[in-house]
């Protein structure tokens, strides 16, 4: 093996307790699992997954989002629309 060096990370308590779990799930410790992600993101000369900040637009607006919108925006155009109590309409997200 080639010659090793330590190095300090400093992680939020829960956040190490967490990613130790799961790691060890995998049957790794957390130095293998960091040596994994630094071996990825050497050969793909990037970081190894999408990294992207929140956007909440994108999270409401998607495909599915915007079809059911359009279908009700018919709906309402064609007089096909009934009006649902909250209480229907709370019922409905459930099923």
């Amino acid at each position: 093996m080639s010659d090793t060096i330590s190095i300090n990370i400093r992680m939020d308590k829960e956040l190490k307790k967490q990613a130790e779990e799961i790691f060890n799930d995998f049957g790794m410790s957390m130095t293998t699992a960091f040596n994994i992600f630094v071996k990825q993101a050497i050969r793909e000369q990037a970081i190894p997954f999408k990294i992207q900040r929140e956007d909440r637009d994108a999270l409401y607006f998607n495909p599915y989002n915007i079809k059911i919108l359009k279908e009700s925006m018919n709906q309402l155009e064609n007089g096909q629309v009934i009006i649902k109590t909250m209480n229907e309409l709370e019922e409905m997200a459930n099923d």
